[in-house]
């Protein structure tokens, strides 16, 4: 088994991992990177591979992949809504970008005619090698990969979340007898709050805010994390006015036609039903006016609805923008945090509204990670990627001397024989 880490090496971003076994080359994501501009995993050509293989549709797992059909014709597997959502990401993206990309519409148009969507737990064979996607917990149709060729096995968790949210099951993490794991480290410096007194305090600050006549603003990715908010307030019997723009809709969507991937779909129903959806400037003006928790994209305020709703509600002290994604640094979202400042029409402005941060996350923690890596078997080899330098390198080492693993954190580039 020979496997090439072409991105998402001691970083969050631009995901790509090559893996060949038994004569067959394939690709695991090939994702992208967005700081202030956009970057790149290694080259890896069309020609070399068999078939590729989503374990997600967030940017940093699908951001490059249309790369790969401007001539070739690949297959690409994953589970539904994966596909659905990696298109609404990707238009997006191309809609948006200042940045220069490497391919068009028709080569987004191309790859999906290339998309095969397999459901969970059921084994398939791409040229010899056994494959099989597991639930991530992570979004809708996020998978973890097992791949099995030649007496080896090796699984890629992709990003995973092993604890239940409103929307989504908890992972699944009933395997054994793995060669290889190549684990996201993302928090492995940190635990994460029960996630049902995260849901408890949250839902009570909305309900102070509007009660006193205040407008909660919360930026949250279109895909995931916008829902997720919703079908809590929907959970907690939240009785006031809930909105949703951008993005969001879409996403929310494809989840109403895909529901049977959501861990309670009734639940899901109510909470759209609750939610009303703003397709108008006019809407979007009264929606500021009304006492109300408005979610909108973007998750950190790298432009989306979300930037006009603050222009209104930053002002107010009656307001409060309650954050709930991961703030990368230096991001508006991580700026507002840190130094409640946000910089509207070119100048950066203080906010008078709360500001307050909810750890509403879709990645496991520390012992989340810790308890993966200690029911593996003594044979397994660890690669601890997608997470910043520090955190990666600290989940080998505590792997490598705790549990006596042997275990790194590959830089990009590097190629490993198993």
């Amino acid at each position: 088994m020979n496997i090439r880490f072409l991105g998402g090496c001691r970083e969050v971003g631009r995901s790509a991992v090559a893996v060949e076994l038994n004569h067959t080359r394939l690709l695991l994501d090939y994702g992208v990177i967005l700081n202030d501009a956009v970057g790149f995993p290694a080259h890896i050509s069309p020609k070399d591979l068999d078939g590729i293989i989503l374990s997600h549709a967030h940017l940093d797992h699908s951001g490059l992949l249309p790369l790969f059909y401007l001539r070739r014709r690949l297959p690409l597997y994953g589970v539904e809504p994966t596909f659905e959502f990696t298109r609404l990401l990707i238009k997006d993206f191309i809609h948006l970008s200042g940045y220069f990309l490497p391919y068009e519409y028709v080569d987004l148009e191309a790859m999906l005619e290339n998309c095969v969507a397999i459901p969970y737990r059921k084994e398939f064979e791409i040229s010899g090698v056994k494959v099989t996607l597991l639930n991530a917990g992570h979004i809708p149709g996020s998978s973890e990969i097992l791949i099995e060729a030649e007496g080896k096995r090796l699984l890629h968790t992709g990003d995973f979340n092993s604890k239940e949210t409103k929307t989504l099951g908890p992972a699944d993490q009933d395997f054994d007898d793995l060669d290889v794991i190549i684990t996201e480290s993302t928090y492995a410096n940190e635990d994460h709050p029960e996630r049902y007194v995260v849901e408890r305090e949250f839902v009570a600050r909305c309900r102070e805010v509007v009660e006193r006549g205040g407008v909660v603003l919360v930026p949250a990715f279109g895909v995931g994390r916008s829902q997720e908010i919703a079908t809590v307030l929907a959970a907690y019997d939240f009785k006031y006015p809930v909105f949703m723009d951008g993005m969001a809709l879409d996403a929310t969507e494809i989840l109403l036609n895909h529901s049977n991937s959501l861990r309670d779909e009734d639940l899901f129903k109510k909470a759209v039903k609750h939610t009303k959806w703003i397709g108008t400037w006019s809407e979007r003006r009264r929606a500021v006016r009304t006492p109300s928790v408005i979610i909108s994209p973007a998750g950190m305020l790298k432009g989306g609805a979300a930037v006009f709703y603050m222009e209104e509600i930053a002002k107010k002290k009656d307001n409060a923008i309650f954050l709930v994604s991961f703030q990368i640094p230096g991001t508006p979202g991580s700026i507002l945090l840190e130094k409640r400042r946000f910089v509207l029409h070119g100048k950066s402005r203080k906010v008078d509204s709360e500001v307050e941060k909810f750890d509403f996350t879709s990645h496991g923690g520390r012992s989340d990670l810790q308890d993966l890596l200690s029911r593996l078997d003594s044979k397994t080899k660890v690669f601890t990627i997608h997470g910043a330098e520090t955190n990666c390198v600290k989940l080998a080492s505590w792997a490598s001397k705790e549990l006596g693993l042997e275990a790194c954190a590959p830089r990009p580039g590097e190629e490993f024989e198993v």
